[in-house]
């Protein structure tokens, strides 16, 4: 390995260290300002709508962990293909094994439950049909959206392996 094929390792390395702690503070801090957002709005009896602004911060918060998480695998395959990262053929070999715990880097289940808590302040009130139809429709469409981007995570890996290995034997 050349010293710069080495200071870039070193660097990207780094980068997944930090990106991969970014994600786990960006996911209490955005958890905690959304806690905070629906309280307020059921602490002062806001009008049903007043939700979707709840639903911002917790849509905002998993689009940042969506990112750090797509970014930090990404590295990881790059270096898996342009460095022959032990580290990352082990992870990718190893998988998970039958019965092991299963960790979920995207945080969907909370983010699932959060969602459906989101609506509390709607159930507080008697909203009209549009308002239910529109807080409604927004807060399925972050749920699509949770579960969509779960199953893109779920096949990442390979799909960036396979375009690395693409760019690494071009001319």
């Amino acid at each position: 390995m050349t010293p710069r094929e080495q200071e870039e390792y070193r660097a990207l390395r780094a980068t997944i260290r930090e990106r991969g702690t970014a994600r786990m503070w960006l996911f209490a801090l955005g958890l905690a300002a959304w806690g905070a957002t629906v309280t307020a709005i059921l602490g002062l009896s806001l009008p049903p709508v007043a939700t979707l602004v709840s639903l911002v911060v917790l849509a905002g918060t998993f689009e940042a962990v969506l990112a750090l998480h797509v970014g930090v695998e990404r590295i990881g395959r790059y270096l898996l293909v342009f460095h022959g990262d032990a580290w990352e053929q082990a992870a990718g070999a190893f998988g998970r094994p039958a019965g092991a715990l299963a960790v979920d880097a995207l945080f969907g289940t909370i983010f699932l439950a959060s969602t459906v808590v989101n609506l509390l302040p709607l159930l507080t009130t008697t909203p009209i049909v549009q308002e239910l139809v529109l807080v409604g429709g927004a807060h399925l469409a972050f749920v699509v959206r949770l579960v969509r981007a779960r199953a893109a995570a779920a096949r990442q890996r390979a799909v960036d392996t396979k375009r690395f290995e693409e760019l690494r034997q071009a001319p």
